[in-house]
């Protein structure tokens, strides 16, 4: 077969050739041939480079095959070896209960041979005694033995059964042996705390791991396989960790450092490293990590609701909460520099002061949401100006709540009651309103590197991406407790690698996404402790990358870096807070926070 006819693609000789295939096109095969080879060459080498990574996975995945038949043979070895051991008990408790029966019924027949061997006697004494009844010499034992008290009633009875419960033991026995196993890979599990970049020597510290199936989802489930290692910067062991299973597929390892210095903390599932191990994790003497208020004991009100308007019912703190006679050398080290405003509806008087925001050239800008209006005041608190009326007109606001300033001076208001997001000249003058029809209650706005308007919507739990001509982008988010939900979030800030930072208020978390809306991670719980929230607020981020989050329940604001590791706290003694809301940066680089609950905002001195 010399020649190749590409109609019927087939090889032929050449007769065939000159017969059914004379019509038709044909080329010679050694020419199809090398075209074939030329193209098998091309796909072979385009593929070629995929076999170093498919080879690692097949050993990889071969090597767990491995892992789990041997662990399979292991595990019907223990199995049997259990079971071998009941026996051995079941025969033990048998022959115990056989011994116990004959021990019980000799001692029964002891006691009626006793009884039987004096019934017998006294049955010969009378018989013989009888007998001789007509002798007078015996007459006074044939009385006494009339009047004698024989034992006629029997002295034992012929109870025995043998009475062996049973059900309890099937029950156990139905029960008895469990196989343990989970869905968590290395990959997607992820750790929280503020013990994963950062301890204090001598004080015990926890991390949180939380463990996720190969789709990223949680696994609900304990007895991972996790293993926790602190090594000091020549490999030698640091620290002992010990970790406890919460049996909900999280788990707590806990540590004490001795020494200050830097270690590398490793956290292994099933001998992977999980997302970010091993962490650089840095010990510092005690003196110098802020004062923990865990030991104060206070009273939070919980918000109900997931709409913007709540009461303010969060804890009042004592002035001395974070005071101290020692000198501070927390490297965060922050005061009251000035509180503006009062309870009113004045100018420099707020209602219910929601988002704040602060411009470059020095200006602070305050949405006053129960007043229908925007304020504006220099760095150091002089009132600037006041703009907004109420009414659900474009140009009028109903209940503003967030509040930024984009990269051209323009100031971005959520209005949460319009619900569209207005825009506003820097002097104040109306522009243009995005957002209508698809928002159902912006609560919080930012504004990214790319000109994009983010608004977090807390009636729709969702966070939304609009040009600035009000084109939809994309958006994402619902109601609910997963990564990529929320319930009833709040504010939201982008920091410098474009990454889009939300608080998420009944979740008590804070959420970090890209730019498009992929979730990257989050960090905090439920608590009063270090890292941990009570709905939280405000969030905004440092020149360094440091989160500032506003912790609205614990009526305090908490540092973190950025990855989600507690810092420090920001000292709010001077002048306690009272449900912190919008939280911002000034151009000098202090902190502005809305305290709603003293109808005021302050500034603290910040040093990064």
């Amino acid at each position: 077969m010399e020649f190749y006819c590409e109609s019927c693609e087939t090889a032929m000789c050449l007769d065939c050739t000159e017969a059914e295939h004379r019509e038709h096109v044909t080329v010679p095969l050694r020419d199809v041939v090398e075209q074939h080879k030329a193209a098998l060459k091309t796909q072979l080498d385009a593929i070629h480079s995929r076999l170093p990574q498919i080879t690692a996975a097949i050993e990889l995945v071969s090597d767990i095959s491995r892992q789990l038949n041997d662990r399979k043979v292991e595990a019907v070895a223990e199995i049997t070896c259990t079971f071998e051991e009941l026996e051995r008990a079941l025969n033990q408790r048998k022959t115990a209960l056989i011994t116990d029966l004959e021990n019980i019924c000799s001692a029964k027949q002891k006691v009626l041979q006793a009884q039987l061997s004096s019934l017998l006697q006294g049955k010969d004494h009378i018989q013989s005694s009888c007998s001789f009844t007509e002798l007078y010499v015996f007459l006074e034992r044939v009385t006494a033995l009339a009047r004698h008290d024989f034992p006629e009633r029997p002295h034992q009875n012929a109870h025995l059964d043998c009475q062996v419960e049973t059900e309890g033991l099937r029950r156990s026995i139905q029960n008895l042996g469990v196989l343990l196993t989970t869905a968590a890979v290395a990959h997607t599990s992820v750790a929280t705390g503020e013990g994963l970049r950062h301890a204090a020597t001598g004080q015990h510290h926890t991390v949180t791991v939380t463990t996720k199936d190969k789709d990223g989802d949680l696994v609900r489930t304990g007895n991972a396989v996790l293993k926790a290692e602190i090594t000091s910067a020549d490999g030698g062991r640091a620290a002992e960790t010990e970790i406890a299973d919460n049996k909900n597929g999280t788990y707590e390892v806990g540590y004490t450092l001795r020494s200050e210095g830097e270690y590398s903390f490793s956290l292994l599932l099933y001998g992977q490293p999980i997302r970010g191990s091993p962490f650089r994790l840095r010990a510092v003497k005690p003196s110098d990590v802020p004062q923990s208020p865990d030991d104060v004991k206070r009273r939070v009100k919980s918000p109900s609701g997931t709409g913007g308007h709540i009461r303010q019912k969060a804890v009042r703190r004592p002035s001395s909460m974070y005071s101290t006679t020692k000198k501070k050398e927390n490297p965060i080290e922050d005061e009251l520099i000035y509180r503006m405003g009062t309870r009113g509806r004045e100018k420099g008087e707020f209602t219910n002061l929601q988002g704040i925001s602060a411009t470059s050239n020095g200006r602070v800008v305050v949405a006053d949401s129960n007043n229908q209006c925007i304020q504006v005041f220099t760095n150091d608190g002089q009132f600037k100006m006041r703009f907004g009326v109420r009414g659900r007109s474009p140009g009028q606001l109903q209940r503003p709540t967030g509040v930024t300033v984009d990269m051209n001076g323009d100031i971005v208001v959520a209005d949460y009651d319009n619900r569209w997001v207005s825009i506003f000249s820097s002097d104040g003058k109306f522009k243009n309103k995005i957002g209508a029809g698809r928002l159902m209650g912006p609560k919080g706005v930012a504004v990214d590197k790319n000109g994009h308007i983010i608004t977090v919507d807390n009636k729709a739990c969702c966070v939304f991406i609009f040009q600035s001509n009000g084109k939809l982008v994309t958006k994402f988010g619902g109601r609910g407790t997963s990564d990529r939900q929320f319930a009833g979030p709040h504010f939201v800030t982008v920091n410098n690698k474009n990454e889009i930072i939300v608080t998420d208020f009944h979740n008590h978390s804070v959420k970090v996404y890209s730019a498009d809306g992929e979730f990257l991670f989050k960090f905090g719980s439920h608590g009063e402790g270090n890292g941990q929230f009570n709905a939280p607020t405000g969030v905004a981020v440092d020149a360094n990358g440091n989160i500032i989050v506003a912790d609205w329940g614990n009526s305090r604001i908490q540092v973190f870096d950025s990855t989600g590791s507690f810092l420090s706290y920001i000292n709010t003694s001077a002048d306690p807070l009272y449900g912190p809301q919008g939280l911002a940066l000034t151009s000098d680089g202090h902190v502005a926070v809305a305290d709603s609950g003293n109808h005021c905002f302050k500034v603290y001195r910040y040093l990064q």
